[in-house]
């Protein structure tokens, strides 16, 4: 008597098919917005606010302080509209921002050294040619506008 040999599948398919039974598809898209935050906001902002999860189209963002949380909630809609665009779908319904300890990782770990009065200057020229760098004039003129406002409060302490 002849056995029979099982079909075998793809590991591809076997994981698609899973994926599927799961509805996790839908999960891990949502999850396409860590690897293009930064790039979307920025360094700067991405240094004081970062994705902590997201749920039923809600992505919730921890923020270093109350500071940060008021003026981003002014950018949510557009920070929002930018992950959709690039995640070439409607996954990002809504922002909430909460306050929250932020990772830092080595490349923030440097900027974030005590400025001397030369340093200061250069992280001005640093800011400006940052602003440059800003391709969507919105993000820009938001992002120029935290600046200033920052540069004022820390010119008076």
């Amino acid at each position: 008597m002849a056995k029979k040999t099982p079909q075998i599948e793809s590991i591809g398919n076997v994981l698609d098919q899973s994926l599927k039974r799961f509805d996790l598809t839908s999960r891990l898209d949502e999850y396409g917005v860590w690897p293009i935050w930064r790039e979307i906001v920025g360094p700067v902002i991405a240094r004081n606010a970062q994705p902590e999860k997201i749920r039923n189209g809600t992505l919730f963002v921890k923020v270093s302080s109350p500071v940060w949380m008021q003026e981003l909630q002014f950018m949510k809609d557009m920070i929002a509209d930018k992950l959709n665009h690039r995640l070439k779908s409607e996954l990002v319904k809504n922002i909430f921002f909460m306050v929250g300890r932020i990772e830092e990782t080595a490349e923030d770990a440097v900027a974030q050294a005590p400025p001397s009065d030369r340093a200061e200057k250069f992280a001005h020229q640093i800011d400006e040619e940052f602003l440059q760098t800003i391709e969507d004039p919105e993000v820009r003129a938001a992002f120029q506008k935290l600046v200033k406002s920052y540069s004022r409060r820390k010119a008076k302490s």
